[in-house]
């Protein structure tokens, strides 16, 4: 019977030895997959800047385009507020001029 318990005994040393060998091989294989999402996420985001560069290239000349197309407009409606204003102008100082040479006539 003692011979029994002993290999009972060995039996369950030998167990407990093979749970603890798996359960840090089981954390040797986490710890490795996580390691590699993390090598896989921060290649990840490094590639973003690559990835995102040709669409803000993009964004970048179109936003010039819409630019240079306002100032062009704002510079046209400058030119035409400009011709109206020296155009008044002129009709405005004859006027003034009859104002006041017909008040001095009365």
């Amino acid at each position: 019977m003692e011979d029994a318990l002993k290999k009972l005994l060995e039996a369950e040393l030998r167990a407990d030895a093979e749970v603890a060998q798996a359960s840090a091989e089981r954390e040797r294989t986490i710890q490795e997959a996580l390691d590699q999402a993390r090598r896989a996420e921060a290649q990840f985001v490094a590639g973003i800047d690559e990835l995102r560069g040709p669409y803000v290239k993009q964004a970048e000349e179109r936003a010039a385009t819409a630019i240079a197309e306002l100032r062009r407009k704002y510079d046209e409606r400058g030119r035409a507020l400009r011709a109206q204003a020296e155009a008044r102008e002129a009709v405005a100082v004859q006027a003034a001029l009859a104002v006041l040479l017909d008040a001095k006539r009365n």
